[in-house]
């Protein structure tokens, strides 16, 4: 099994070393020929217009196209905003692959970060979370599955073989939302 980060901006490393911790082979993707032969992709956090922009074109289509075709994906923070169908503020989505709306920068601006403990569906009620300029899911299409909340508001969901998390795992050193993906892929 060979798992992706898309390496273009933001927590790429940290990604890849949760993944190297749970003895997985990775690759860090940064050009569309890099999709070939993976069996999933992470899509990190930092800064969603920035990711957006580097992969115009070749890859972002390339993206698109491997979401369609059923490459399982996680997105984290600016990897939700790239995977959701709807984003405030946007036209049209970046990759559009989960029905979902996001609002960007929902939790407020980088003074306002925090961490804080979820209750992860299928994972565990004692889940860290480090939320930076997080985005907040608005709306989940009917297929949706809702996964945590904070403060009442859905900060990860899944749909098919599509994975969000308004958070950052990957800043936690606990494993339990990387092993949930993994064994998605593993099960896809």
């Amino acid at each position: 099994m060979k798992i992706g980060v898309l390496g273009l901006q933001g927590a790429v490393r940290e990604h890849a070393n949760a993944l190297a911790s749970l003895g997985v082979a990775t690759i860090i993707v940064k050009e569309a020929a890099e999709l070939a032969g993976l069996d999933g992709l992470i899509l990190p956090g930092g800064e969603s217009t920035a990711m957006a922009l580097l992969a115009e074109g070749g890859l972002l289509d390339a993206l698109r196209t491997a979401a369609r075709e059923g490459l399982p994906m996680f997105g984290t923070c600016a990897g939700m905003i790239l995977l959701a169908r709807d984003v405030a503020g946007r036209e049209e989505p970046h990759i559009g692959a989960i029905d979902l709306s996001v609002a960007r920068n929902a939790s407020g601006r980088q003074v306002h970060s925090f961490e804080t403990v979820l209750d992860v569906a299928r994972v565990g009620s004692d889940v860290p979370a480090v939320f930076i300029r997080a985005p907040y899911i608005t709306r989940v299409g009917p297929n949706v599955r809702v996964l945590a909340r904070h403060d009442g508001v859905a900060v990860m969901a899944e749909e098919g073989k599509i994975l969000v998390a308004s958070f950052h795992p990957e800043l936690t050193g606990d494993l339990r939302i990387h092993r949930a993906f993994v064994q998605r892929v593993q099960s896809a």
